[in-house]
């Protein structure tokens, strides 16, 4: 995900670094941050807002450990998925939303989907990156579906 030579349409490490600030200044308000913001698009002027989705999200990371929370920036960051992507052979669904404000779809699933072997790509208009919480109407029945074929 971080921006680099091979990855110029990453995103710049300084907003990696500010996850890692801003987790280690205060984990618990991080946590309701994220999830009342840009992770479910409860930021947006039209969003429903669900508090106990937020509620939820914030209790799943407090009960992680702040390290874990911390080293795992750097893992989903700056791990480089290209040959593990590569070498997957079995039929892959790759989902995303277009108005995912925490992973730019353009710079992930579109990549994705040209390195996986037997992949299917479906991108969901509107959707953000936690789309599979607060559009699970939508999406769960896709996912049978691909399960089923």
């Amino acid at each position: 995900m971080v921006k680099t030579a091979s990855n110029p349409g990453g995103t710049p490490m300084e907003v990696f670094d500010g996850f890692r600030s801003a987790l280690a200044a205060n984990r618990a308000q991080f946590f309701l941050d994220v999830a009342s913001g840009p992770f479910y698009g409860f930021n947006r002027p039209d969003a429903k807002v669900y508090p106990g989705v937020i509620d939820n999200w914030w209790r799943q990371g407090m009960m992680g450990a702040a390290n874990a929370h911390y080293e795992g920036i750097k893992a989903f960051s700056e791990t480089d998925q290209t040959e593990d992507l590569k070498a997957i052979t079995v039929p892959t669904l790759v989902t995303q939303g277009d108005d995912d404000q925490v992973v730019p779809y353009k710079d992930a699933a579109e990549l994705q989907i040209k390195l996986l072997k037997n992949g299917t790509l479906k991108i969901y208009k509107g959707y953000p990156h936690g789309m599979l919480t607060t559009h699970a109407d939508v999406i769960n029945p896709d996912l049978l579906a691909f399960i089923k074929a």
